[in-house]
């Protein structure tokens, strides 16, 4: 059975593929080269043992849903749906249960507790790894928000309209995720969508509050006729400020989580301290 095992994963390895055949997207399109090394390693054998069985997770919830995580987390142009799927089944089952069958066959003495976290870690590890790269996207767009909105209002008041201004800044602008939202919005609109569309999908994009906020006023603002830098200086003072009351809310959450540790660890520490001479004196002080 190992013998088996360790053949038929290197024969499918080795199994000559037409040209493109074996790191095509599975829509035919090439993907980005991803941020992770581990899943552009794994994205070969996920196209050679794992990609034909999630094509038959057909549930359009799941499906649903884990194509609204890729596109938060900025990976859709890395990994499409039924690749995302193929990493979860190459993980979380086909690997630890080749270990298994390994273990069985060669008495290796792993105990199986240890096969089975890692099945639950390798399902649930690409999901674990999109929800961080979420974070970390919201965390840079809430950040530069406030400046790319004090700069759009001074390009605007300066004599450009609103897609020379975000051009100008696409092009001046560090290397960020609000930088590359912009230029993905300046890409759309010279593919032929409207303002509102392309400030609309990077809205979906980013699903952050702030922004929908924020592309909700400058499209009306548009619709209406009503002047994009004013509403640009209203905006980046709305951003500040709520900016300024979620650090506030952060520190008071802060104040009462520290209130565990302090009750656990340091109070006792502190009344051995004080109090245990008193207590050693009380019961051993008048002896001998």
């Amino acid at each position: 059975m190992a013998s088996y095992a360790v053949y038929s994963f290197v024969s499918s390895l080795l199994t000559n593929k037409a040209e493109g055949q074996i790191l095509s997207w599975a829509s035919n399109t090439e993907p980005e080269k991803s941020k992770s090394g581990l899943i552009n390693a794994s994205r070969p054998m996920v196209h050679q043992f794992s990609l034909k069985y999630a094509l038959r997770i057909k549930s359009p919830s799941y499906r649903k849903k884990t194509a609204k995580l890729l596109l938060t987390a900025g990976m859709s142009r890395e990994l499409n749906v039924d690749e995302f799927i193929g990493l979860q089944i190459l993980w979380g089952v086909m690997i630890p249960g080749f270990l298994a069958v390994m273990n069985f066959a060669l008495e290796m003495g792993i105990a199986s507790y240890v096969i089975l976290g890692l099945a639950i870690i390798g399902g649930y590890g690409p999901i674990l790894h999109a929800n961080r790269e979420r974070r970390q996207r919201e965390i840079s767009v809430r950040a530069d928000l406030p400046f790319f909105a004090d700069l759009l209002a001074l390009s605007t008041e300066a004599g450009l309209d609103f897609i020379g201004s975000i051009q100008r800044i696409f092009e001046k602008a560090d290397s960020s995720v609000l930088a590359e939202e912009f230029g993905a919005v300046l890409k759309d609109i010279k593919l032929g969508s409207s303002r509102a569309d392309a400030l609309k999908g990077m809205a979906a994009r980013l699903d952050i509050g702030e922004i929908t906020s924020f592309v909700a006023v400058l499209v009306d603002a548009d619709a209406t006729g009503a002047s994009i830098s004013q509403v640009l200086k209203d905006q980046s003072t709305q951003i500040r400020l709520e900016r300024f009351v979620r650090a506030e809310k952060a520190g008071a959450r802060a104040s009462q989580a520290i209130m565990i540790p302090m009750m656990l660890f340091i109070l006792p520490a502190v009344f051995i301290v004080v109090f245990g001479p008193v207590i050693l004196q009380f019961f051993y002080g008048g002896k001998g």
